[in-house]
Parts: structure tokens; C-alpha cells; sequence
């Protein structure tokens, strides 16, 4: 009989954990599913209580080197896929075949920040920003915990980790616009605050209007604490029409700088110029996240050289289902010690 595709209501979005000799890997995801409709697509899924689970839900320690990979697996429709096992994936390092010792595919808590950006261009787009993250929100796990960075001129940590989630919205309903725009500071801010995290799986939503024009902190430092920390990255960029006079030297730059952090940690970035699209992208981020199987392995190649390590996944299609696309991170840095 051929396996029934399902898609899960969650997902869990594994970050990488380390052990005394644990290699770190920031999850990026490769060849995104493209999906014109900006509302989520789910078909319910169906408790399975024979579904494998050869990894706990929580911390995965080991004592030696183990590299985890999230991957999103999707239909032609765009709807995420379940229901998969072990032997339908293949993981290869530099064209070298590796043994797949690690498999997970059900949900997980969260840890995540919400980085907002209420800088004086904001104005006009607090109301649906708002509205973004209540939506983002509805897809959480009861066990998942948040915080909340705000930013304009400088960022600042207005809710520490909680798993109040009107404490966030409350907050957000009486913030006001103005200022500049410390995005990367805010980036950093929130990666430190992650520190704090009890959940292994952790994810920033940033939410912001354009690039930086007021930060300490300079991208490549940025981009160089995004790539050691162990933080998945989805950003929401709410920028004004090319063609429009009012796009800021920031908004011109704000597609690329964005991107290029979410993409490095496995997460996307959503430019949105529509404002009423905002709640359905901020909720198909939420989906993403709690639609990855987490792949472990050992690598063959053991040396701690530091050089950039080509990771690929290839599925094993199963029967009766239509051809399916996996997403995954391009690869990962060895360690040096």
C-alpha cells in the first residue's frame, strides 16, 4: 500500500547542539519551495503513534563529532510532507556518501525572538506588523518560549523569555515609531539573549523595513556571530516598491542584508510590499519551522581543518506519492579545535 501523504499542523526546526566534542552547524536551507500563494496550505495530519523517533525530544548529546541537518521536505502543491523515514533520505559531504545515524520527525518546542523594528519609517506599518506577529504566534507549541527585542536608534530587550505570549502582544499594542535603524545591533542582541534559551531548537523572526543606518556593530561581525551561534534566521522585509520615490538608501540595501543573515542560518527572507500579505507570510514562517526532519551523522572526514565542508540531500522517493523537493543548508564549517 503507498504511503499516505499527510503535512503536520507542526514542525520542529532543529537547531544543532554541542557536546564536549560536538560540531556546531547553522542550519540553512537550500532551494526554498517557491509558493506564489501567500496563505499556508495544510492537510491535517494524523497522530501516528508507530512514528519512528530515533532522536529524543531534547537535548542530543554525544561524545563525538555529530553534524544535524534540518530538511523540509514539500509536495508539488508546496505543502509540506510527513510521514517519511530514515531510508528515504541520503546525506553526502563533499560527494562522499554518510552514514545517517540520527533521524527525528516529530514536533518540538521552540525557543524564539522576536526582533521588531519600530524605527520612525514604521509608522504606517505597526497596525499589520502587529497583526504579523499574533499569527506567527497561533502556530506555536504550548512549550515554546519567546522573547522580544525592539529596535529604532538602539535595541533593547522589552520581554525576556516568556511563555506568556500576551506579554509580547501587549508590549507591541502601545509601541510607537521613531528613530533610526540598529537592525545588526539588534540582530546581536538578540543571538546573546538566545544564550539564555532552554530549548535545543532555536529561531529570530525579525520584522523590520529597510537596512541598517545606525549601528555599532558592522556586518561582517554581524554575519560572523550569526554563523556561530546556533540560531535558525526568517526575516520579514516590509519594503516600498522599487519604483517608488519614497525607498530609502536602507530600504535599497534592506533585501540584501536580510537575506544574507537568514540564509546563512537555514532561514529565509520574505520581502513583502503589500502590507495585508504580512500575517499570512509571518504564519507560513511559523509552519516552516515546524516541518523538518533532523538528520545526524558522523562525518568521514574527521579533520578539524576549518574548511568549508559541501553538504547534499537526495530523497528516496517512495512510492505513490507525486515527486517530492527537499530543502536543506548547503553545507558548514569544520571546526578548528
Amino acid at each position: 500500500m503507498p504511503r499516505r501523504l499527510s503535512a503536520s499542523r507542526f514542525v520542529a526546526s532543529a537547531p544543532l547542539l554541542l557536546a564536549s566534542l560536538c560540531l556546531a552547524i547553522l542550519p540553512a536551507a537550500d532551494k526554498p519551495a517557491t509558493d506564489t500563494d501567500s496563505k499556508v496550505e495544510i492537510v491535517p495530519r494524523a497522530k501516528r503513534p508507530d512514528a519512528k523517533q530515533d532522536v529524543p525530544r531534547g537535548d542530543i548529546r554525544v561524545q563525538s563529532t555529530l553534524v544535524l541537518i534540518p530538511v523540509t521536505v514539500t509536495d508539488p502543491l508546496n505543502r509540506f510532507v510527513t510521514g517519511l523515514d530514515r531510508e528515504n533520505f541520503r546525506v553526502f559531504e563533499d560527494k562522499s556518501e554518510q552514514k545517517v545515524t540520527h533521524f527525528a520527525s516529530e514536533d518540538a518546542p521552540l525557543s524564539i525572538g522576536v526582533v521588531f523594528d519600530i524605527s520612525g519609517s514604521m509608522g504606517s506599518k505597526l497596525l499589520k506588523s502587529r497583526e504579523a506577529v499574533a499569527q506567527f504566534f497561533k502556530t506555536a507549541n504550548p512549550e515554546d518560549e519567546f522573547f522580544l527585542v525592539e529596535f529604532n536608534d538602539r535595541p533593547q530587550l522589552v520581554v525576556d523569555f516568556t511563555t506568556r505570549l500576551e506579554e509580547i502582544q501587549n508590549r507591541l499594542t502601545f509601541t510607537q515609531s521613531r528613530g533610526r535603524t540598529a537592525l545588526l545591533d539588534a540582530v546581536y542582541m538578540a543571538l546573546n539573549t538566545m544564550k539564555k534559551a532552554r530549548n535545543p531548537r532555536k529561531a529570530l523572526l525579525i520584522i523590520s523595513d529597510g537596512g541598517d543606518n545606525s549601528s555599532r556593530y558592522t556586518e561582517s561581525e554581524v554575519k560572523g556571530r550569526v554563523r556561530e551561534a546556533d540560531v535558525q534566521i526568517y526575516a520579514i522585509g516590509i519594503f516600498e516598491p522599487i519604483s517608488s520615490r519614497g525607498r530609502t538608501p536602507e530600504e535599497m540595501a534592506g533585501p540584501s542584508l536580510l537575506s544574507e543573515i537568514a540564509e546563512q542560518t537555514g532561514g529565509r527572507e520574505f520581502p513583502v510590499d503589500n502590507l495585508n500579505e504580512l500575517p499570512d507570510v509571518a504564519a507560513k514562517i511559523g509552519v516552516e519551522l515546524r516541518n523538518q526532519y533532523i538528520l545526524g551523522y558522523t562525518p568521514s572526514n574527521l579533520e578539524r581543518d576549518g574548511k568549508y565542508r559541501k553538504v547534499q540531500v537526495k530523497l528516496v522517493q517512495p512510492r505513490g506519492l507525486p515527486p517530492l523537493r527537499a530543502s536543506w543548508r548547503l553545507g558548514y564549517y569544520a571546526p578548528t579545535q
